[in-house]
């Protein structure tokens, strides 16, 4: 198959995104390495009838092995460096775990047209040994100018590996970086700050959920090419989800779940990534069981602004009379040991039935403290007690222009989507743990999986990015420091696996082990 393709958003749709609020008009172009799409008119996204902003899509799964689920893309992840964004996401997804290969979509022109393709050599479907590849995270090392995709290979078990790139768009074959028996839910960051003492330093996270889910670090100095041999922080934490970020003095802050979903935790590296430091408590997790079997846990989603202050949000019940819903919530740290008590970001009144949760989090990098200018982007279902038939997916996004102080009205992206439009698995209905999101010259571009009615047996689920940047608007409601409900808890049991997969089943009695926090 061609290895790559190129999407153009027309001219006239950004002409008249600001009059246009009610039809969703996706970009489709045809195969062929360098042809320019042309906009596909009347492509209103099935029953989908986003009341704000224009959508492009920015990808296709191609692949037609039998075994995988098409046409179905998930779970994207974004970054920028520039004027050029570079998402990632699983194209082509099994129901068992993992995907026929990672698809890419790169701009270098800050969102205007979109090139699209696979990696090379991963799958046996890419020329590649791996049975199915997924998670794919991607960050880009400022130092020797690399572009850096880590992703889970799937065999009997699964390895993280990487990729890299000059540009975005031209991908080595993957490199084996975890040497642990097993992995699972790896993510990247590097050190983009020339002022740093460990500048050009990119860190790997994952788990080995053979092992109780037991986290591992991995550094590399020379733009991905080599990888450090696999470092536990020094308490043996464990856990899932971990998403590491680094502070400008290079200061490594990696926020994660226990393993049992009760916990928020955090860890640190002050040297590079030579040792790890003690994990400490974010917070106790309390969340609403996401109606409707969609694959949705409370896993962390994290950025830090131009200061370095770290933002953590996750789905949380706390704030709801008896869990019935679940808002995002937010805790800061400026060291990665000391969390804020978490407040509510206020989307909707705790009396409403909206449930949201799959959240994703970005700061403008220029802004910071007071100033600094966050987006979040979400999912939402309009009434919590929905069912599997009748639960009505939505994508919608706020912002905030004073470090979380305030924030904007919700403005609707994406849906309403009914769930058997979703690619299957055996952990629920699926658009992915996390969804992309990332700043360019002052403007947030997201990249989020939008499914439209099947064709027949095969899916129309496709990643798509907003025609025009997200707009970022004033605070019209604050984020008060409300008490959460007496006794809040979490309306199902502690997590049931120690990966996402469900391959690895907790052994009851869940221990307990003894985690410190400091405020």
């Amino acid at each position: 198959m061609p290895r790559s393709w190129v999407f153009v958003s027309a001219s006239l749709w950004r002409a008249v995104a600001s009059v246009v609020t009610v039809a969703l008009l996706a970009v489709a172009g045809g195969c062929g390495s360098g042809m320019k799409s042309q906009p596909d008119s009347g492509d209103s996204g099935g029953s989908n009838n986003p009341p704000s902003a224009l959508l492009s899509r920015i990808s296709t799964d191609t692949y037609t092995n039998s075994d995988s689920q098409h046409a179905t893309e998930v779970e994207p992840a974004m970054v920028t460096s520039g004027s050029t964004l570079v998402a990632v996401f699983q194209m082509g997804r099994y129901f068992r775990g993992g995907a026929s290969n990672i698809g890419y979509a790169t701009s270098v022109d800050g969102g205007v047209s979109w090139t699209r393709g696979t990696l090379p050599g991963t799958t046996t479907f890419a020329g590649g040994m791996y049975s199915a590849i997924s998670d794919p995270a991607v960050a880009y090392d400022r130092a020797h100018a690399s572009w850096l995709v880590t992703a889970l290979a799937i065999t009997s078990t699964d390895t993280v590996v990487v990729s890299r790139s000059p540009d975005g768009i031209n991908w080595s074959g993957p490199a084996v970086i975890s040497n642990t028996p097993d992995s699972d839910k790896n993510w990247i960051a590097c050190d983009n700050t020339q002022t740093s003492p460990y500048y050009g330093h990119c860190y790997v996270e994952w788990d080995d959920p053979s092992d109780s889910g037991h986290f591992w670090m991995s550094t590399s100095t020379d733009g991905g090419q080599t990888w450090s041999a696999p470092a536990a922080p020094a308490d043996n934490a464990t856990g899932l989800g971990g998403v590491p970020v680094v502070q400008a003095n290079g200061t490594v802050i990696v926020p994660a779940s226990d393993d049992a979903g009760t916990h928020m935790l955090a860890f640190t590296s002050t040297n590079g990534g030579s040792s790890w430091n003690v994990s400490t408590i974010i917070s106790t997790i309390s969340d609403h069981t996401v109606a409707g079997d969609l694959r949705s846990d409370p896993l962390p989603t994290s950025a830090n602004d131009a200061s370095g202050l770290v933002y953590v949000m996750w789905q949380d019940c706390r704030f709801r009379s008896g869990c019935s819903a679940n808002d995002i919530v937010m805790s800061t740290s400026s060291d990665g040991v000391r969390w804020s008590d978490p407040v509510r970001v206020p989307i909707d009144a705790t009396t409403s039935t909206v449930d949201h949760f799959l959240a994703t989090v970005a700061i403008d990098p220029s802004t910071s403290g007071n100033s600094a200018h966050l987006t979040l982007v979400y999912h939402y279902y309009p009434s919590a007690t929905c069912g599997a038939s009748d639960c009505a997916l939505n994508v919608a996004y706020v912002t905030s222009q004073d470090g979380g102080s305030s924030w904007s009205n919700p403005t609707a992206l994406a849906g309403p989507m009914t769930l058997a439009w979703l690619a299957d698995t055996n952990q629920g209905r699926m658009v992915g743990d996390y969804v992309g999101l990332t700043y360019v010259a002052g403007r947030a571009f997201p990249a989020i999986a939008v499914a439209r009615a099947n064709n027949g047996t095969n899916f129309d689920e496709a990643i798509y990015t907003s025609t025009n940047p997200l707009a970022q608007a004033r605070g019209m409601v604050s984020a008060k420091h409300e008490p959460p409900v007496p006794g809040a808890r979490s309306d199902h049991p502690a997590r049931a696996f120690y990966d996402e997969e469900g391959r690895y089943p907790r052994k009851p009695p869940i221990s307990k082990r003894r985690m410190r926090r400091s405020k």
